[in-house]
C-alpha cells in the first residue's frame, strides 16, 4: 500500500478514535460540575471514571480476539455505535447511578476501539513503518485530548446549553466516522473453519477483573481493608483467575493465548504497561479537581491549563514514531519515556493549591513526554514479536493491562484521595475554630462549591484539594519507577518489514506450498541421465 492508500484507509479509524477519546476527554472539566449538579460524592466520582475503565479492561481481550476471528471493518464500527449510543444516555442520566450505568456501557465501546485502532493499523503497516503512522494516532489523540476538554468547559459554562450536551456533542461526529469506514476502511476477512469464542474464558476473566476492582473502589470506605469482605472478594478473584487460566490451558481458541507470555518481550511490556496505566490514569484524572476545586477555576480554564501535558504527549509520539521508522531503533525512546514519566510524577508531587502554576506546567510536560514515548511503543516491540494469527490477541493484552492498571489506579488513589482530603478538611476546620464536617470532599461528603463557601473555609478546602491530589503524585511515583525497572529489562529486537497482511499472505503461500510442492517438485524432477549423471 502507499502511503495515500495508507492514510485514506486510516482516515475513517483516526475519527472513530477521535470521536471516542473526545467523548471520553469532554466530560473530564465538567465532570466536578456534573457530580455537583447530581448530588453525588467523591465516591461517586471515581465510580464514573473507574466504571468506563473497568468494561474496558474487562472487554479488551475479547475484541482482540474477535479482530482476530472475523471482520474488523464492522468491529470497529460495532464499537462505535455502542460508545455513541451510551453517551447520549449519559446525558439523560439524572442521578449518579445512572450515569455510571451509562459510563460502563461507554467503556465497552472505548475497549473495542482502542484495540482495534493498533491491530488494524499492524494489519496494514510493517512495524518499522509503523512507527510514522504511530504518531497519527499520537496526534489524534493529542488534538482530542486538547480540544475534550476545552470544548468541555466553553460548554457547561456556556447556560443556554449545560453539562448534559458534553454527552450529545460527539453523535454528529460518529455517524461520519461510520460513513468515512465504510468508503475507505477495506480489509481482507480471514474466514476460519469450525471456530468458536472462548465464552466461558471470557466471562471468568471479565468476573475476576470486575469483583477485583469492585473491592478496591469500595474498600477503605464502605468497610475495612482488614475485613470478611476483603478476604471474601479477593480470594473470590483469585479463583476465578485460577480458573480462567485452567480454562484457556484447555480451549481451542483461548480468549488469551498463555503461550504469548513464554516470550520474554511481551511479559515484560505487559507488566510494564500495568505500571505505567496505574500512574498515568490514576494520577491524570484528577487534574480537573485540581483547577476547578484548589485554584478555583472554571472548566474552560482548567482545560485550558491542561495543555502543556498534552503538547507534550503529541511532541514526543508524533517525533519519537518518525524516528523509530527511520532508524528502526526504539529501546532508548521507551527508557527516556520511563525516566521522564518518574520525573513529573515526582515533581507534582510538591504541587499545592497556591503553587506558581508554570511550575505546575512543566511539570505536567514532563509527564506529557513520557506518556506519548511509552503507550505506542509499548504495543510496538509487543506487536513485532508475535506471529500474524496472534495480532490482535497480543495487542490487546498489552492494552488490558494498561486499562486494568487505570482501573486499579483510579480506584486506589481515588480511595486514598477522598481521605486525604477528609483529613486536611478536619485539620483546617478545627485550626478556624469551626465545625469538622460539612464542607465536602471525603468520600461520602459531596463535591464542594466553591462559590458559596466563606472565604476562610474556601481556602481550607482548596488547601485540602491542593494538598491531597499532590499527594496522589507522590504515591503514584514509586509504581513509576517499577515501569521503568521493567522497561530496562526489555531487549531491543529489529524491527519487522513485513505488515500484518503480508504475513498473513506469505503464511497462506507457505501452506499451499507445503500441500502440493513435494508432488510438483516430484512431476517436475528430471530423469537420471544415462551412466548415473543427471541432466542439467
Amino acid at each position: 500500500m502507499t502511503h495515500r492508500q495508507i492514510m485514506e484507509a486510516l482516515s475513517g479509524l483516526l475519527l472513530g478514535m477521535f470521536v471516542a477519546i473526545l467523548s471520553s476527554t469532554i466530560v473530564s472539566t465538567a465532570l466536578p460540575r456534573i457530580i455537583a449538579d447530581l448530588g453525588g460524592s467523591q465516591s461517586a466520582y471515581t465510580w464514573v471514571v473507574t466504571a468506563t475503565l473497568l468494561t474496558m479492561t474487562a472487554t479488551t481481550p475479547l475484541w482482540g480476539k474477535l479482530a482476530d476471528l472475523t471482520s474488523k471493518k464492522m468491529l470497529v464500527q460495532t464499537a462505535i455505535v455502542i460508545f455513541v449510543l451510551a453517551s447520549a444516555g449519559a446525558g439523560l442520566a439524572h442521578d449518579t447511578g445512572t450515569l455510571i450505568a451509562f459510563r460502563a456501557v461507554q467503556g465497552i465501546g472505548m475497549g473495542g476501539l482502542t484495540a482495534l485502532a493498533q491491530i488494524i493499523l499492524a494489519a496494514m503497516i510493517s512495524p518499522r513503518e509503523r512507527g510514522r503512522y504511530n504518531g497519527y494516532l499520537g496526534a489524534t489523540f493529542a488534538v482530542a485530548t486538547v480540544g475534550g476538554p476545552l470544548l468541555g468547559g466553553v460548554i457547561t459554562d456556556t447556560g443556554w446549553l449545560g453539562w448534559r450536551w458534553c454527552f450529545y456533542v460527539g453523535v454528529p461526529f460518529a455517524v461520519l466516522a461510520l460513513v468515512v469506514l465504510q468508503k475507505t476502511l477495506h480489509l481482507p476477512v480471514v474466514k476460519r473453519q469450525g471456530v468458536k469464542i472462548d465464552w466461558l474464558g471470557a466471562g471468568l476473566f471479565a468476573s475476576s477483573v470486575s469483583l477485583l476492582l469492585i473491592w478496591v473502589t469500595l474498600a477503605g470506605d464502605d468497610y475495612a481493608w482488614l475485613s470478611w469482605q476483603t478476604y471474601a472478594m479477593v480470594g473470590g478473584s483469585i479463583l476465578l483467575a485460577l480458573l480462567f487460566v485452567l480454562t484457556e490451558s484447555r480451549a481451542r481458541e483461548p480468549i488469551v493465548p498463555l503461550r504469548l507470555f513464554r516470550n520474554r518481550t511481551i511479559s515484560l511490556a505487559s507488566l510494564a504497561s500495568l505500571f505505567v496505566g496505574v500512574s498515568m490514569f490514576g494520577a491524570t484524572v484528577f487534574l480537573a479537581q485540581y483547577f476547578q476545586l484548589a485554584r478555583g477555576e472554571s472548566p474552560t480554564v482548567a482545560g485550558l491549563m491542561t495543555i502543556p501535558m498534552i503538547l507534550g504527549l503529541f511532541l514526543s509520539s508524533t517525533v519519537s514514531g518518525r524516528i523509530i521508522t527511520r532508524n528502526g531503533r526504539w529501546k532508548a525512546w521507551l527508557t527516556g519515556g520511563a525516566v521522564l514519566l518518574v520525573g513529573g510524577l515526582g515533581l507534582l508531587g510538591t504541587i499545592r493549591h497556591d503553587t506558581p502554576y508554570w511550575h505546575v506546567a512543566a511539570f505536567m510536560a514532563l509527564l506529557g513526554l513520557g506518556v506519548g514515548m511509552l503507550m505506542q511503543n509499548l504495543v510496538l516491540c509487543t506487536q513485532n514479536q508475535v506471529d500474524v494469527r496472534d495480532l490482535g490477541a497480543a495487542s490487546s493484552v498489552v492494552t488490558f493491562f494498561r486499562s486494568l492498571g487505570g482501573a486499579v489506579g483510579v480506584s486506589v488513589l481515588g480511595a486514598v484521595l477522598a481521605e486525604r482530603i477528609s483529613g486536611y478538611v478536619r485539620e483546617g476546620l478545627a485550626e478556624l475554630g469551626g465545625p469538622a464536617r460539612g464542607a465536602g470532599g471525603g468520600a461520602q461528603g459531596g463535591i464542594p462549591d466553591l462559590a458559596e463557601l466563606p472565604g476562610p473555609v474556601r481556602t481550607v478546602v482548596e488547601s485540602a484539594y491542593g494538598h491531597g491530589i499532590g499527594d496522589i503524585y507522590l504515591y503514584a511515583t514509586p509504581i513509576a519507577v517499577v515501569a521503568l525497572v521493567l522497561v530496562l529489562l526489555i531487549k531491543e529486537v529489529p524491527l519487522r518489514t513485513r505488515s500484518g497482511i503480508q504475513q498473513g499472505d506469505d503464511a497462506e503461500r507457505a501452506q499451499h506450498e507445503e500441500k502440493t510442492g513435494t508432488r510438483a517438485e516430484r512431476e517436475a524432477a528430471p530423469a537420471p541421465a544415462p551412466g548415473g549423471a543427471r541432466a542439467r
